[in-house]
């Protein structure tokens, strides 16, 4: 816990946004962190609770001991702080910045007053351990001779890396892209995660500590991942959830419109320095944009159409508006399903809920144009057409921003006949697949989840593979307790 009288003594305090018209020009980060006396003040709130729920099975799924944390930062030991955070987290600079924060809304001290900032916490204790130099690489003090092949280098497959580097193993990660990151590199854009100083700073120094990289290498398409299993001890597949959702609605061979991360996947690897021909060109500027879903993703759709110069931003979404407070369906300490504009709404976005889309509009030339729409009404887990309520939203531009269902299905899955669920998920027990020495973590495993789900979901898999790979109980705990000083 931080001071006894914190959570009354001191008001919550959070980072500062610059200004949308200067945000909007760039695509870097925009937020202004807290000073380190201010932040020692935010940690003094963490309340002597007794059950945290922050990391509960409500709050963090890493088990993050925030209460440690807070106090230590609240005490000015921010060495101790990182040491304590790096114990369960391979990557708090990732969800320092992109987590939705589920430890906040399972934070005993939100019952009754704003919760204890425990994002902007976790981003600042790892900032400081950068400039510090404490975060630096560890080289393994062994090695086992075991290798193991991770496709796809997203955060399940980097926590796998990190984890598995740590128990004395050859670790080769392969990615089908041009850059390491998966999600974090491609789908969350560049101003919510910086690529360079801090995506690519990770992964340098994941090399540095024996990792190994390989990208362009689309496996179970170019190259066998038979080739894989024949020169590794043990293979994951942690590939995550490529699969978007369609619309099949009248029209949708019109041109100009794409699948959210085909616009994500471009505008982030232009910041980056890369360039695309006109024919495979998706851009914003000038367009009149619709984003069809209205979850992060299209969010993130939104952010960049703006910084684009689009003429119009508009998203819609087939469901209701969610309320603004937690209603008697989703009790604390529950994670909340309320509504929070996010900074890329407030932006300059135009929303609109409970609409379906009919059918896309095309000229001669086959562009859209528009989208037939009606207005909606729920009826239970159904809903009814409302009479009368049809209209037509200009459109040049299309985003689907849906949601995933699953895993892609022509790759790694067809090659080696793997079981899948239901949900066409890569079925395992644990982590193990239907084939001995493959195993898969998370959202090719799990569907499509949370940043902070996949690390988690990655160090997970680590410690079976260990076991598998060792015959005997892992050195890998969940929670590595030789860098927790408390």
């Amino acid at each position: 816990m931080g001071k006894i009288t914190g959570f009354k003594d001191y008001e919550r305090k959070n980072f500062t946004l610059a200004p949308v018209v200067e945000r909007i020009k760039h695509y870097n980060e925009f937020t202004t962190p807290l000073s380190k006396d201010e932040m020692e003040l935010q940690g003094a709130r963490c309340m002597d609770c007794g059950v945290p729920f922050c990391h509960s099975s409500f709050g963090c799924p890493l088990g993050n001991l925030i209460p440690q944390f807070n106090d230590q930062v609240y005490r000015g030991k921010w060495e101790n702080a990182f040491r304590t955070l790096m114990s369960t987290n391979n990557f708090p600079e990732f969800t320092g910045r992109v987590c939705p924060a589920i430890c906040e809304t399972a934070c005993v001290l939100g019952m009754n007053e704003t919760s204890v900032g425990i994002k902007n916490i976790e981003y600042s204790i790892i900032e400081k351990a950068y400039k510090k130099g404490w975060m630096k690489p560890q080289i393994p003090k062994r090695q086992t001779g075991k290798n193991i092949a991770i496709v796809g280098s997203g955060p399940a497959g980097l926590s796998a890396a990190n984890q598995l580097n740590k128990a004395g193993h050859n670790v080769t990660v392969y990615e089908k892209d041009s850059r390491i990151g998966g999600l974090v590199r491609y789908g969350i854009p560049n101003f919510k995660l910086d690529k360079k100083d801090v995506v690519q700073r990770r992964v340098d120094l994941m090399s540095q500590e024996g990792v190994k990289f390989i990208t362009d290498a689309n496996i179970g398409v170019d190259i066998p991942l038979s080739e894989l299993q024949n020169s590794n001890d043990a293979v994951i597949i942690s590939t995550g959830a490529g699969n978007p959702r369609d619309l099949p609605i009248d029209n949708r061979d019109a041109n100009n419109i794409h699948f959210a991360m085909e616009f994500l996947s471009q505008s982030n690897s232009r910041v980056e320095g890369e360039s695309f021909s006109d024919e495979e060109s998706i851009l914003a500027t000038d367009k009149h944009v619709v984003v069809i879903g209205g979850g992060d993703t299209g969010s993130d759709c939104v952010g960049n159409s703006i910084r684009q110069g689009a003429a119009s931003v508009t998203q819609i979404e087939l469901m209701p508006k969610a309320p603004l407070e937690r209603t008697d369906d989703m009790p604390w300490p529950t994670y909340p399903r309320v509504f929070k504009l996010s900074t890329s709404q407030a932006e300059g976005c135009e929303m609109d809920f409970n609409i379906l889309s009919k059918s896309f509009i095309k000229n001669e030339l086959g562009e859209v144009t528009g989208i037939n729409c009606v207005k909606i009404e729920w009826e239970g887990r159904g809903f009814k057409e409302i009479e009368g309520s049809e209209f037509v939203l200009k459109a040049d531009l299309v985003l689907l921003a849906m949601g995933f269902l699953g895993p892609l299905q022509d790759d790694v899955i067809k090659e080696l006949s793997l079981d899948t669920d239901e949900r066409s998920n890569i079925k395992t027990t644990g982590f193990a697949t239907s084939v001995d020495g493959v195993f898969s973590a998370g959202d090719s495993r799990r569907g499509q989840s949370l940043v902070v789900w996949a690390i988690y979901e990655g160090r997970e898999c680590a410690i079976e593979v260990d076991e598998y790979l060792t015959n005997s109980k892992t050195m890998l705990n969940s929670r590595d307790k030789s860098l927790c000083e408390i």
